[in-house]
């Protein structure tokens, strides 16, 4: 008689989608406990192990755990909003197993203490991994560089001060001095504060037309050509956030000719999205940074394709409806985007941009490789962090349906195709889409 060993999983007829080691090929995958403990197209040629769990995967893709690098968690500070129980069901709905979260909170995580409180919520709630960036200056106020060797040993992944920019050139230069020094990561919300200032969507033909101020494509260009010259002088790491404009995918195609060491990320609105989803005043549109031009959204397209830009993030900003109800001046920059990550950035597969496997290599290999995690590949050896999902489903987005408490999403009504099925944490299945 055999006997089943928990934690003994093996999931067959897969397509198998493994960046890391450019694997695309039907086959299987066991897992046993927390870890995967073989992958391949060979794999149970000469039939299954007897004391496995099964998991007919039927053909669907298999690959690693995605990888929200850009998440707003809102715990502590603003639970209304989103907690890290909510959060963490909307991730693993999403596909998403691991998500590192701004410290844009209340208090700000730019202790020690802070950091190690989120590690230590998320761990009890078993769902995705939550790793913190910490704040690069002391409570998010520019002036003074927080205690970043200290943060780094707590288990801050990288440095950043969230959603606002960090403005002073000689405060960035002593935080991308010490970067180098130590070998960290500095995350830049790349828009210049004073012509981003009572702006409220891109700056153009419609804002005049609804009679909005605008905010001009130039302030993110202006911050990244400062901050290339900064990365020169000191050599630090440089990552910029959600890249929203031609020029700004330019400047940062000519910084990575040179060699610097810069990276980027964008989200789904920026390559799928442009201006015009603003509308009629449409306030769930409203974003920071604002929703481009056409012109912009397709160099955004285009600078992942060439690898300019190296990784999607969510940029998960969740609002309550108070913050977003209101007229579209007044209301609240932002959008949920956990739960639509996967499908939307599956638009670059099915509209012939990017291969399956290079998409994939977006959401998991690349921001693992860059935060220095452990994850992102189908390996011996490595986390059993898994998501399951049919790359044709097509579906509606309802925000109504999402786990996330807030339901701000500028994709409400859009039409997808992707769907998860299954996401699986350290062996264990946290999301079924039939349960």
């Amino acid at each position: 008689m055999s006997v089943h060993v928990p934690g003994r999983v093996a999931y067959v007829n897969a397509r198998l989608l493994d960046p890391a080691s450019g694997l695309d090929a039907n086959g299987a995958l066991l897992t046993e406990g927390e870890t995967i403990a073989a992958a391949g197209p060979g794999l149970f040629a000469d039939g299954l192990p007897a004391d496995a769990e099964v998991v007919d995967c039927r053909g669907a893709c298999l690959s690693p755990g995605l990888i929200d690098m850009r998440v707003q968690l809102r715990e502590p500070g603003e639970d209304h909003k989103e907690t890290l129980l909510t959060a963490g069901q909307a991730a693993v709905a999403g596909g998403v197993t691991a998500m590192v979260c701004l410290p844009n909170t209340n208090p700000v995580i730019d202790d020690v203490a802070t950091v190690e409180f989120v590690a230590r919520r998320a761990r009890k709630n078993g769902l995705a991994k939550v790793y913190p960036y910490a704040a690069a200056t002391k409570r998010l106020e520019g002036k003074e560089l927080a205690e970043m060797g200290m943060l780094a040993e707590a288990g801050a992944l990288a440095f950043t001060d969230g959603v606002k920019c960090i403005r002073n050139a000689q405060v960035l230069r002593r935080a991308l001095s010490y970067a180098a020094t130590f070998g960290l990561l500095i995350v830049q919300h790349a828009e210049e504060p004073s012509m981003a200032e009572n702006g409220v969507m891109n700056e153009g033909e419609m804002a005049t037309r609804l009679g909005l101020a605008g905010i001009s494509p130039a302030a993110e260009a202006i911050i990244l050509e400062r901050d290339m010259r900064l990365v020169e002088i000191t050599g630090g790491r440089y990552h910029a956030a959600h890249v929203a404009t031609a020029e700004g995918v330019e400047i940062l195609r000519r910084a990575k000719a040179r060699g610097l060491p810069v990276t980027a990320d964008t989200a789904p609105p920026y390559f799928a999205l442009n201006e015009l989803a603003v509308g009629d005043y449409r306030t769930f549109a409203k974003l920071s940074p604002p929703l481009r031009s056409e012109d912009d959204r397709r160099a955004v397209a285009q600078g992942l394709r060439d690898g300019v830009i190296d990784v999607i993030a969510s940029d998960h900003a969740p609002q309550d409806q108070d913050s977003k109800r209101l007229p579209f001046a007044q209301a609240a920059f932002g959008g949920v985007g956990l739960e639509t990550l996967l499908p939307v950035s599956l638009e670059l597969y099915h509209n012939g941009l990017l291969p399956l496997l290079e998409v994939i290599r977006r959401l998991t290999v690349n921001p693992a490789r860059l935060l220095g995690l452990a994850a992102g590949a189908l390996k011996a050896g490595a986390a059993a962090d898994l998501t399951l999902f049919d790359p044709d489903r097509a579906w509606k987005v309802n925000p109504d349906r999402f786990r996330s408490k807030s339901k701000n999403s500028p994709f409400d009504g859009l039409p997808v195709q992707g769907r998860v099925l299954r996401t699986v944490i350290d062996g264990r299945t946290v999301f079924h889409a039939d349960a």
